[in-house]
This record gives structure tokens, C-alpha cells and sequence, in this order.
């Protein structure tokens, strides 16, 4: 299965905060935002340009957003890019929207990433 991913402009971190906090204003400024709450955490994803210094999070981070909507009943589409980027040796923090598949990677491995992409048979737009 070769697909088409988008490479998002914003750097991104994933913040951690505690499960009794309340979503913060600054994680809706930028382009990208992902909430995920469980019994033990919030994990916030977002662009990193508003997070203020003293909240726990991993910046550095750059998205891939796969091109189009995906049915539910496809199988493998994350499988397919992580075999790729694993088998060049990097690591990746994946997010699925209803829509499609986003997969992140360490921003200093962008171009590594791309490369990786390209040679399993992906277009990546820039």
C-alpha cells in the first residue's frame, strides 16, 4: 500500500499534565492539537510555540499527516509507514484522528524520516 503524506510546518511537543487539570488556553494557538485523557494522565499534543517552561512535555517533534480519509475497515496503513521508519532506525509517536493517521517523529530525523518514506514507495509532500 504506497500513500501520500503531508509534512506539517509546525514543530509539535507532547505535554503530560495531571488527570485533575484543566486544558490549558495555550494548547489550542497553534494548527494542531490532540487531547487524550485517561484514568492517569492528559496527554496534550500540540504545536509547541505557546507551551509555557515549566509544563512536563517532549518538543521537537514533527508530523506526517496521512493525505485523505481513511475507512475504518482499512487494515495495515499504520503498519505500512512504521515498518518503514523502523527499518531505518526511528522511532515514532502515532495519533489517529476519525478522519486519517498522523505520525510524528523526532525533528532532528525529518529528513531521515522522508527518506525512509520515499524509498518504502510513499510520496511525501513538503
Amino acid at each position: 500500500m504506497k500513500l501520500t503524506l503531508e509534512v506539517l510546518s509546525d514543530s509539535i511537543a507532547v505535554c503530560k499534565l495531571a488527570v485533575t487539570q484543566v486544558v490549558p488556553s495555550w494548547a489550542y494557538q497553534g494548527r494542531f492539537l490532540s487531547i487524550t485523557k485517561t484514568e492517569e494522565e492528559i496527554s496534550i499534543v500540540c504545536s509547541e510555540d505557546n507551551i509555557p517552561d515549566n509544563v512536563v512535555c517532549v518538543r521537537g517533534w514533527r508530523a506526517f499527516k496521512v493525505q485523505g480519509i481513511l475507512d475504518f475497515g482499512l487494515v495495515g496503513i499504520l503498519a505500512n509507514i512504521t515498518t518503514a521508519l523502523a527499518d531505518a532506525g526511528l522511532g515514532i509517536f502515532a495519533i489517529s484522528t476519525y478522519n486519517t493517521d498522523y505520525i510524528l517523529v523526532k525533528e532532528k530525523d525529518l529528513k531521515s524520516a522522508i527518506a525512509a518514506l520515499r524509498n518504502g514507495g510513499h510520496k511525501i509532500i513538503e
